[in-house]
């Protein structure tokens, strides 16, 4: 059905903006979720008010102890640029699919347990999306997926498509 293939890839940007605007909001200050002046080019740590202050339950020391690492800041933000632009670009989308899902539940788990709801929250759906949109080939729609795919490396290496 043509027209679910246009739903499905305006879903699947959709998600890769969601994980590509905090790169960009945390990396230069925008002025939404992170104040101006306290970017990650101005020095400041963008997993640090997450996960020292917004982490709760049984793994709350776990993850407070890595706030300000600057380790957890990397791959933080490698994450969220690496899974917003595949996204967008509908390429790699299973290897995005899989680093933004495991990157939904260690959100998840950070902050167990779920405040409004006994079990269930927004971070278990957006990874089901994200695995879902991976195996729909949402990429070959609006995308570059079909060129992605046909690259030889993607061809040898099918976890890459």
């Amino acid at each position: 059905m043509p027209s679910a293939n246009y739903i499905w890839a305006i879903l699947r940007i959709g998600m890769g903006w969601v994980f590509l605007w905090p790169f960009l909001d945390k990396t230069f200050a925008l002025g939404f979720a992170t104040e101006a002046g306290r970017g990650w080019l101005s020095g400041s740590s963008p997993a640090m008010g997450f996960l020292k202050f917004g982490s709760s339950g049984p793994l709350a020391g776990f993850y407070q102890g890595l706030a300000g690492n600057p380790v957890v800041d990397w791959l933080y933000m490698l994450g969220l640029l690496g899974v917003g632009i595949a996204f967008i670009l509908g390429i790699a989308l299973r290897i995005a699919a899989f680093s933004g899902a495991l990157m939904m539940l260690l959100i998840y788990s950070a902050a167990l347990p779920v405040e409004n709801n006994p079990f269930w929250d927004d971070h278990l759906v957006y990874a089901l999306v994200l695995i879902g949109l991976a195996a729909s080939n949402s990429g070959n729609t609006l995308g570059l997926g079909n060129w992605w795919g046909r690259m030889k490396p993607v061809v040898k290496f099918k976890f890459l498509a």
